[in-house]
Formats: structure tokens, sequence, C-alpha cells
């Protein structure tokens, strides 16, 4: 946790992975999906970002400089712990409705599925550990 929480636990990183995980997006676009940020603290997140190994920054223009920013397969792991953040904080937020299946309205619910056993798994199950 320790080390997750040093690579992406401000608020503002956690905002900016969270946009890009819809696609590639530019400074500007960046700059519009996280409202409220600020522009010199959006550069030195996406530094952060990059230095980290979570985004990569392609350029589309040489005159002037321009890049795009998108996540690595690594940045695009983090959209299931993103998710399971946004489920708590709409549950927890006494307002905002938590996310519901569009077609029949029922609550999304995260779950834990073993790959291998080809089964789901509870938090509680004594099979469950963090290595």
């Amino acid at each position: 946790m320790a080390h997750a929480a040093e690579r992406i636990g401000d608020r503002w990183t956690l905002l900016v992975v969270a946009a890009l995980l819809v696609g590639p997006r530019r400074f500007g676009e960046l700059a519009d999906d996280v409202p409220g940020i600020a522009t010199n603290v959006l550069a030195r997140r996406l530094k952060n970002l990059e230095r980290a190994g979570l985004v990569i920054a392609r350029p589309y223009s040489r005159r002037p400089p321009r890049v795009e920013y998108q996540l690595t397969a690594s940045g695009r792991d983090l959209a299931d712990a993103l998710r399971l953040l946004a489920s708590w904080g709409a549950r927890n937020s006494g307002g905002k409705d938590p996310r519901r299946h569009e077609t029949c309205g029922t609550q999304m619910e995260m779950i834990w599925h073993c790959p291998t056993c080809e089964r789901d798994v509870t938090e509680g199950d004594s099979e469950v550990r963090y290595l």
C-alpha cells in the first residue's frame, strides 16, 4: 500500500489517471477533464506519472512541440482500483448514486475472481492472502 500511495497517492494524480482511462488526451483536454486543477500542478503530476512508468507522452507536433498523454499497461492496471475507490466514494458521499447497470438499473459491485480456479472469492475467505 505504501508503494502505491507513493506513486499515485494524491487527489490530483488519481483524477488525472481516471481521465486518461478514457483514452489518450492532450494537455488542454486533461485540464478540462480534471476541473479545478492548476496547469502547473497538472504538468507536475504528468511528469511524475511519466517517471513512475504509468504515462507515456507522445509527440503529435514538432512546431510548436506538443504531446498527448496516454496510460501505459501499468497505468491501465489501475482501472479496477479506481473503480473500487469511485464506488466507495459514491456509497459514502451522502448524495451521489453508485454506478448502475444501464440495462436493468442494478447497482454494480466489484468481485474477486480466481482465473485459475475459475471461481469467485470473498474478502473474508481464508484462501485470500496479500503477498
